[in-house]
């Protein structure tokens, strides 16, 4: 709260500032290709999302202030019909350092198929599946930027928990998530405080990253609990976490490197997990404007019990094409394969377009198999669905 007021007290400079007003807008029409595995939920979903942005900067440029909102109503789930200060920061800059102050997003990571070192800021589950959207996190980062590398440090004094699809929204499981009486490890609850570090550098084609955190874990486990109705329901439990990270990205040639490993230690177990591949780019294929991408990653985590890991040993196998036109058309796809159970697997498109200067389309679809109740993905497995999105920016 301290640092909300202390952003509320900058307001009366906004007043004497130029302010930039920009964001967008969008709608979206989910369908799913079968039937549900509950009653109460439907084979088409359309929602509607708000995200305005602000940006003043005085102190000749010295300071700057930014706020990202955003709003989504959604047609059948009450759950997914929410807001979010996705950022509300201060930031203060010297030569060689900078200091932020309010509620921001990080991002850490560098591969495709999935983001392990990425670790500060909480998943927007009830926003996609692929869980790259994220709720802002109240923080002060302290960077220092040196030659020998970009050093920041990170004090996280509130805990925001995961949001989850209600019981008419889709990609779920049978047990309804009781998000009201989550369960932390912390005596402190939400309030713990947690700190992260991540030093990161360009040593001549790699760019490494090293970093840690200790604090509250944003994977929650589930304790089986009875819900007031005196129905059977699944209580969030947040431990506590500490991890060491590593993310690599090297560009040589037509080649992209891209390495993510961690090692972590949660409720007394130690475990590690990694995530490694490539991407090789072909320039103007068959003498086209056209490029086109291959992307191969493999997923590992030695932990023994499936039912909390859904990339333990899996292999990614995925193709961009990117058609260099005016509009920035672009079309991803890719699917993931267990290298343990040959039925299980999930396959995914990204496709996008603008339409001009203000418009943009765009196409994504999540195709799910499964026959092993113990994996993950096997409460999803008649959840295979596409989406057509319309976006205004401004």
């Amino acid at each position: 709260m301290k640092i909300l007021f202390s952003l509320i007290a900058l307001l009366p400079t906004l007043a004497l500032a130029d302010v930039e007003f920009t964001g967008g807008a969008g709608v979206e029409q989910r369908y799913f290709f079968q039937n549900a595995l509950y009653p109460q939920q439907e084979r088409a979903n359309l929602s509607a999302y708000f995200s305005p942005e602000l940006y003043t900067s005085f102190n000749s440029g010295s300071d700057s202030l930014l706020f990202k909102g955003f709003y989504r109503f959604d047609q059948q789930d009450e759950e997914r019909t929410h807001g979010d200060i996705r950022e509300l920061k201060w930031t203060h800059s010297g030569e060689e350092w900078e200091v932020q102050t309010g509620i921001s997003k990080v991002f850490w990571g560098q591969t495709e198929s999935l983001h392990l070192v990425d670790i500060i800021n909480q998943t927007d589950g009830v926003e996609a599946f692929d869980g790259e959207d994220k709720l802002g996190q109240p923080m002060v980062a302290f960077s220092l930027f040196k030659e020998w590398g970009d050093t920041t440090f990170f004090v996280l004094p509130y805990f925001r928990e995961r949001t989850f699809a209600g019981a008419d929204g889709r990609l779920r499981g049978e047990l309804a998530i009781d998000t009201d009486n989550p369960i932390f490890e912390s005596e402190d609850e939400e309030k713990n405080l947690d700190w992260a570090i991540r030093w990161q550098h360009t040593l001549g084609d790699w760019e490494v990253g090293l970093s840690y955190f200790d604090g509250t874990s944003r994977e929650p486990d589930f304790v089986l609990a009875m819900n007031e109705q005196l129905e059977p329901s699944l209580r969030p439990f947040y431990p506590q976490l500490q991890q060491a990270g590593i993310d690599i990205l090297a560009l040589i040639g037509g080649w992209t490197i891209k390495f993510e490993g961690v090692q972590r230690k949660v409720m007394e177990q130690d475990y590690s997990a990694f995530v490694g591949g490539f991407e090789y780019s072909f320039v103007g294929l068959f003498d086209s404007v056209y490029d086109i991408n291959w992307l191969m990653e493999y997923q590992y985590d030695n932990r023994d019990d499936l039912t909390k890991v859904a990339a333990q040993n899996d292999l990614m196998l995925g193709s961009r094409l990117v058609f260099n036109d005016v509009d920035g058309t672009e079309i991803l796809l890719g699917m993931v394969q267990d290298l343990d159970y040959s039925k299980v697997r999930s396959g995914f498109i990204e496709a996008s377009s603008r339409i001009n200067d203000h418009w943009k389309w765009r196409v994504d679809a999540w195709l799910f198999s499964s026959d092993e109740p113990t994996e993950p993905t096997y409460m999803f497995r008649r959840d295979d669905y596409v989406q057509l999105s319309v976006e205004y920016y401004f």
